[in-house]
């Protein structure tokens, strides 16, 4: 390199350093600038296109994921809700057997249900109580509303009871405004009672309800027991037919009362 050369570089050198913060290059360095600015994003946008892509795949895959996820979670929440609200009624039914336990004159224990017979017939449950727990033959069997049965068989940690609706099924009652009594009987329907042989100018309503009278000794009396929903008056009869509609649930809960100072003496 020549001396002109080197004496043109060092003019140019002082001439920048000079003019560097010149007013008069305020423009041009602005232009400068913006035009570098656009040439690094033109070089720039392959590259930024192809990262926005995959970011693109990858948050879709991402999103995918998230919503089997988030609906695998609403299901599994949807099966926890469901049991919840079973359990908070099953607890309901439960309580409103405790309250109905505090207002009876005789002690009770508490049984649960573990089983229905699987005949359609027959309207008979197996509960958790047996010899072992005192449960005896013929004790009665207690709703949160009403009588529901009696025990007919008796194991030594389980028994079988027989609902009042059953067929072979029959409760003396009376009518609790009035006094009358008749025999409820079952009849195979798990809503329906009948009380037969009622004479027609008997002092019996529709929404009357029907207790326990005592007769018998088996059943004590004042047990609600149903409620009359209709009576049928044969023409040329001087009976009437009474149905009647269980007030105890006889298919709902899972726990049922079993009243402990009935036993008939000499029983075990």
């Amino acid at each position: 390199m020549g001396w002109r050369a080197t004496l043109g570089i060092g003019c140019c050198l002082l001439l920048l350093f000079y003019l560097r913060d010149h007013p008069a290059l305020e423009t041009p360095r602005r232009y400068a600038v913006d035009t570098a600015a656009i040439v690094y994003r033109v070089a720039a946008a392959p590259k930024m296109a192809f990262i926005g892509l995959g970011n693109f795949f990858q948050s879709h895959s991402t999103l995918r994921a998230d919503k089997a996820r988030l609906e695998q979670e609403n299901l599994v929440l949807k099966g926890q809700t469901q049991k919840l609200a079973a359990v908070l009624a099953e607890n309901g039914r439960y309580r409103a057997l405790l309250r109905s336990a505090e207002t009876l004159e005789r002690e009770v224990m508490v049984a649960e249900i573990v089983a229905m017979t699987a005949a359609p017939s027959r309207h008979e449950l197996v509960i958790d109580k047996g010899t072992a727990d005192a449960v005896y033959v013929g004790q009665p069997l207690l709703g949160a509303d009403g009588l529901m049965g009696q025990v007919i068989r008796v194991g030594q940690y389980s028994s079988q009871a027989l609902l009042i609706t059953d067929a072979t099924h029959a409760v003396p009652v009376q009518v609790l405004r009035s006094g009358v009594r008749g025999l409820a009987e079952g009849t195979g329907v798990l809503n329906r009672l009948v009380v037969r042989h009622i004479a027609a100018t008997t002092d019996i309503e529709e929404g009357d309800t029907l207790v326990t009278s005592g007769l018998g000794g088996l059943f004590p009396a004042g047990y609600p027991v149903a409620t009359i929903e209709t009576i049928i008056k044969q023409p040329g009869s001087s009976f009437s037919q009474v149905i009647a509609v269980p007030i105890a649930s006889l298919d709902r809960g899972r726990h049922v009362m079993l009243a402990l100072d009935l036993m008939p003496a000499g029983s075990q």
